[in-house]
């Protein structure tokens, strides 16, 4: 993808799985107990998270993101033959505490300095997202975390990303949303944001509307896309 600069960008939204959390994390640190299954179960849960979310818009039959997220963990571990009540519980508790990319801290930090604001729009319930900022250590570099408990539906419904346009009082062309999920990239590019695609895990283009400005593959690479300098050496 031809690399851009964008220009008046007055906040940066990111999503939070996936982008700014290792959403991997919970079953990596479990891998005693799961084996060789841990990398099955991380995919087949987050596969199935985001397919409960969208069926659940589109039925309009919503739940909570903790909800689904635990319902998703179910199917996994039953998809993987394995049955253990305490294991369940553990890798709910550890999404509470999954670890952020390495950097993340770093870049938000460069963007509140360049006084460009920093805001979350996710799925994950306030409970969730406020645990998850807290155990990274960002909630401080953050001016707000929104979530779509506020309008009821799940990304990428365009209510969702109007949320973000109401609280930061900004126009779609003054943002920059970042996701590494190629659907919601492509989703929030069509609702009208400047989008930067951070496609952590290689992922071909989307046969969708939407095509997003930039391609990168860690949010190390954003700076000089919204014209600020980029990471130094001793930055990440």
């Amino acid at each position: 993808m031809t690399v851009v600069t964008l220009k008046n960008i007055k906040a940066c939204v990111f999503d939070a799985y996936g982008t700014l959390f290792d959403v991997n994390a919970a079953a990596r640190e479990e891998q005693a107990s799961l084996g060789k299954k841990w990398e099955e179960v991380a995919v087949i849960w987050r596969t199935k998270q985001l397919q409960y979310s969208w069926l659940r818009s589109l039925q309009k039959r919503h739940a909570d993101f903790w909800q689904v997220t635990g319902d998703a963990l179910d199917f996994a571990l039953h998809s993987a033959g394995i049955e253990d009540t305490d294991l369940r519980e553990r890798l709910m508790g550890l999404y509470l505490k999954l670890s952020c990319y390495p950097e993340v801290k770093p870049l938000l930090e460069m963007l509140q300095s360049s006084n460009i604001k920093c805001t979350i729009l996710s799925n994950g319930t306030p409970k969730m997202l406020s645990a998850a900022t807290g155990n990274a250590g960002i909630s401080h570099l953050l001016d707000g975390v929104y979530s779509i408990e506020e309008v009821g539906i799940y990304k990428p419904d365009p209510a969702v990303y109007q949320m973000a346009v109401d609280r930061l009082g900004l126009h779609p062309s003054e943002i920059c949303f970042q996701s590494s999920n190629g659907w919601d990239a492509y989703a929030a590019k069509a609702f009208g944001f400047n989008v930067v695609w951070c496609n952590r895990f290689a992922q071909p283009e989307e046969r969708m509307p939407g095509k997003p400005d930039a391609e990168i593959a860690t949010l190390a690479d954003l700076p000089p896309i919204i014209g600020i300098p980029p990471f130094s050496s001793e930055s990440v």
